[in-house]
Order: C-alpha cells, then sequence, then structure tokens
C-alpha cells in the first residue's frame, strides 16, 4: 500500500487490508505493508487522526511506522497498490528493471463503482477536515474487500 507520505491513506491501508486478509483465513499466506513514494515522514507514527478513525472501526496503526518505498519492494511484493495517480506515476518512476511487482490503483480492486469515487483514487485527508479520515475508511474498506477476492483466486490458482 503506498501513498505520499505513509502517515495517512497506506497504513490505514495496510491495517485494513491485514485484517480483512485475517478475516478470511488467507493472514498467514500474504505479507502485507505500507510505504511513501517520499521519506518526509520515515520513522514516525501515522498521524494522529488516522489511528484515531482507525481505532474507532478495530484498526490498530498505532505500531506502524513511516519509511519509503524501495527498489527492493518492487521484487518482494507481487502487488503494490497505490492510493492515487500522482504516487502511481512516482511508482513507475522508482520502478527498477528488474521489478516483478504488478502496480495499480488500490481503487482497481473495488467491486461496487457506487462505493466509489470518480477518479478511481483515495483522495487524501491530511489537510481537509476530520470526516475526510472516515470517508479514507470507507473507500479503502470496500478496495480492500476486492484485494482479497484477488488474493483468494491467485492463491487458489498456485499449483499445490
Amino acid at each position: 500500500m503506498v501513498c505520499m507520505g505513509n502517515i495517512c491513506r497506506s497504513p490505514t491501508a495496510e491495517a485494513v487490508l491485514r485484517h480483512k486478509l485475517d478475516a478470511a483465513g488467507l493472514g498467514g499466506a500474504v505479507a502485507v505493508a505500507s510505504a511513501g513514494t517520499t521519506g518526509y515522514h520515515a520513522g514516525e507514527r501515522p498521524d494522529a487522526r488516522a489511528i484515531r478513525h482507525a481505532l474507532q472501526r478495530g484498526y490498530d496503526l498505532s505500531s506502524l511506522r513511516a519509511r519509503q518505498v524501495t527498489a527492493e519492494d518492487f521484487r518482494r511484493f507481487d502487488l503494490i497498490l497505490a492510493m492515487d495517480q500522482d504516487n502511481l506515476r512516482a511508482l513507475g518512476r522508482m520502478r527498477p528493471p528488474d521489478a516483478t511487482a504488478e502496480v495499480l490503483l488500490l481503487m482497481s480492486h473495488a467491486t461496487d463503482p457506487q462505493r466509489s469515487n470518480a477518479e478511481g483514487v483515495v483522495p487524501d485527508p491530511y489537510y481537509g477536515p476530520a470526516g475526510g479520515f472516515d470517508h479514507v475508511l470507507d473507500l479503502v474498506e470496500h478496495a480492500c474487500d476486492g484485494v482479497v477476492e484477488h488474493v483468494r483466486a491467485r492463491l487458489a490458482a498456485v499449483p499445490r
């Protein structure tokens, strides 16, 4: 999960996806992490508002720390999900030649257009009102349902 600073949207998405994968019995089969396309907040906890709003829905972000995307992330992870077009483009510029990860918008996994937004992005709530953090959670929860189904299908396709 990737946003710009890794203090609002991407740590929220990391916690939500972990929770949903665990609930689906897939938590042990999938590595989930978040990062930012910049290192502005490296080492910092998520924004206090993101922590508070996520906790109200049962997601704990308090142990997460911001970090910047690395070249190794493009080889370590199968799927890298950006929160918006700017970060998707930044990931494209950062992508090393030997990258194996598929890089998409998180909202490309949303299964119901009525519960998404027209832009197909998770907007940055940092400079807006507190309700923006709830809106982020609404979008992320919905898209993560689609990610869980994507993961389930990919795992089912792996020969045993």
